[in-house]
């Protein structure tokens, strides 16, 4: 009984240390800590107990210890003045924001009680008793950016502002030219712009709601709330950015699609925008390319070794198809790109068709869809096949003409690049037999297919080992023999990484080449998971096992992997 009770005692210590920015042993030394009216430690006494959410936990382990919890923090009600003097950062880094004052003392959120040194400089500060308040970290990071946000806002004048005020006209391309005799409402815009480029956001998500709207970021994958401006500069605020794409502000009622390009401390950024009606307004989306930025070596995309050695002999092939699958966001452009530098040489002609042409390459004649005037995927690269090429890179096959036009080009002296949406690298072969393609085309045409998804690195400067539980280690099918192997990590957070634990993202992949059992498969039209079987017989490498080789590299979580593969039942 007493080894069961340590067990749930060690899951009650993982979840605290994830729910605060209390470390392992913090939260270890407070549940062993004895309680003043029974002989037994608090995680004993939480281990008796049933919760169903890290909010309970920490509620309950607040109650044992005398200390005061809130679940939900209302940030709108906290007065700006005490946020004056303390820094976004400050604030962050430490887990704290003061939450009110009275005459003696000032209450401060936490999700680190035990954090005296920050709680010793807002006493000085204040100059007033400190009154922890415990919560959780998620919480807090959500608090903190709205109040900041809203100190931002009320420096900026838009808590003053009224919507006949501001004025639209201005086309801001270089964010750095703007200055103080522009509209609140372009500043506010341009600050929003400038802080996602500086976060280094691939989204920004401007969503409207009955009573409110919401600014969220896309970082690494993941979605932040970021800052909630008045319901009323909505209006003005979807004007200004369709102002600055050069689309038709007075059509509200259908979905618009544009492009901004910006200047911003000598990048080029790239935004594509779209908009969408709903019922409480305008719903904005855009994406952000840094061209600047973008990689173009194979080496540094993550590929495995093994995987590298792969691809690199099917970019030696002089025909064939190589698609590149996944789901949207997992960075098949960057491969296609990459692999096109590789292959971009004097006496090669390399011709592509984009919707739209992300990167430019010199050396290449890169083509953009424009439906309206009838030149698709499929009209390009029947054009293409008439310009000498050696090399065609399709966008993306969406429809049986373009599958065919490729197979075809393929077949005729042409190696052809392409993407399809699939889960994994077995599924390309189904996919294209949907479209309508001929199976034996299909079979003698393809030449490999790579499969990937991105996984947020960890932070190098915060990463921390730590022993997985058994729950985890069975949650990616690793045993505990194997973690000897290597290093496994979690997240932490860091000033360095805006306490998300997290910088940046990695590939991991599978790639299928085609043998003649698998190629006698398709012609079968057997199913994804049994071309798949056949793929692991030959050597195929899956999703989790280079997966799992970066888990015990340091370079990723256990929980990453889990939430971007999946085991096959």
């Amino acid at each position: 009984m007493k080894f069961n009770v340590e067990i749930i005692t060690m899951d009650i210590q993982n979840v605290l240390s994830k729910a605060t920015t209390l470390t392992q042993d913090q939260v270890g030394a407070i549940l062993k800590s004895n309680s003043l009216i029974r002989p037994i430690s608090i995680g004993e006494a939480l281990s008796t107990k049933n919760f169903t959410s890290a909010d309970e936990l920490l509620a309950e382990l607040c109650k044992e210890l005398g200390l005061d919890f809130i679940k939900d923090i209302p940030a709108g009600d906290i007065l700006l003045d005490l946020v004056r003097d303390i820094s976004i950062n400050y604030a962050k880094q430490n887990a704290i924001l003061p939450f009110k004052e009275d005459q003696t003392s000032v209450t401060i959120l936490t999700s680190n009680p035990v954090n005296m040194r920050a709680m010793d400089d807002l006493r000085v500060l204040f100059g007033k008793k400190i009154k922890p308040m415990i919560t959780t970290h998620v919480k807090l990071q959500e608090a903190i950016n709205r109040v900041f946000e809203k100190a931002t806002a009320s420096l900026q004048g838009l808590d003053e502002i009224g919507e006949e005020e501001v004025d639209l006209d201005d086309d801001i391309i270089d964010l750095l030219e703007s200055g103080d005799d522009d509209a609140p409402v372009i500043k506010l815009v341009n600050s929003l712009l400038f802080r996602a480029v500086k976060e280094k956001a691939s989204d920004i998500h401007i969503e409207p709601y009955e009573k409110d709207m919401v600014v969220r970021f896309r970082i690494d994958g993941v979605l932040f709330d970021i800052f909630k401006p008045p319901k009323r500069l909505q209006n003005s605020i979807t004007s200004r950015i369709k102002v600055m794409a050069n689309l038709n502000i007075a059509e509200k009622r259908l979905p618009q699609d544009g492009r901004i390009p910006l200047k911003l401390g000598g990048k080029d950024i790239d935004i594509r925008l779209s908009t969408v009606p709903t019922s409480h307004g305008e719903r904005i989306v855009m994406r952000l390319q840094d061209r600047s930025n973008v990689v173009l070596e194979l080496e540094r995309l993550g590929f495995s070794q093994n995987s590298l050695k792969v691809l690199g002999d099917l970019l030696q092939r002089t025909d064939g198809i190589i698609l590149v699958t996944g789901p949207t966001g997992s960075g098949k452009s960057t491969t296609l790109y990459a692999s096109l530098a590789r292959l971009n040489k004097i006496d090669v002609n390399i011709l592509t068709i984009e919707d739209p042409v992300e990167q430019r390459i010199h050396g290449i004649g890169q083509v953009q869809v424009n439906a309206k005037i009838g030149l698709t995927f499929a009209s390009g690269l029947r054009s293409f096949l008439r310009q000498d090429p050696d090399i065609i890179m399709v966008g993306e096959i969406r429809d049986l003409e373009t599958c065919e036009l490729a197979i075809n080009a393929s077949l005729t002296g042409h190696l052809v690049l392409s993407t399809l949406h699939t889960n994994d690298a077995a599924g390309a072969f189904p996919r294209m037999l949907d479209l309508g393609a001929e199976p034996f085309l299909i079979a003698t045409s393809i030449a490999g297919v790579i499969a990937q998804r991105l996984i947020r690195v960890l932070c190098p400067h915060c990463k921390a080992p730590y022993e997985p539980t058994e729950f985890e280690l069975n949650s990616i099918g690793m045993t505990r023999e194997q973690t000897k192997m290597g290093q496994i990590c979690k997240a932490v957070g860091c000033e360095h990484c805006n306490q998300k634990g997290f910088v940046g993202r990695t590939q991991i992949q599978e790639i299928l080449t085609i043998t003649e059992d698998i190629r006698s498969l398709i012609m079968q039209r057997k199913d994804s998971a049994t071309i798949k079987k056949q793929a692991l017989i030959n050597g195929m490498i899956p999703f989790r096992d280079h997966g799992i080789q970066k888990v015990l590299s340091g370079i990723t979580t256990i929980e990453e992997l889990v939430s971007n593969t999946q085991l096959d039942i």
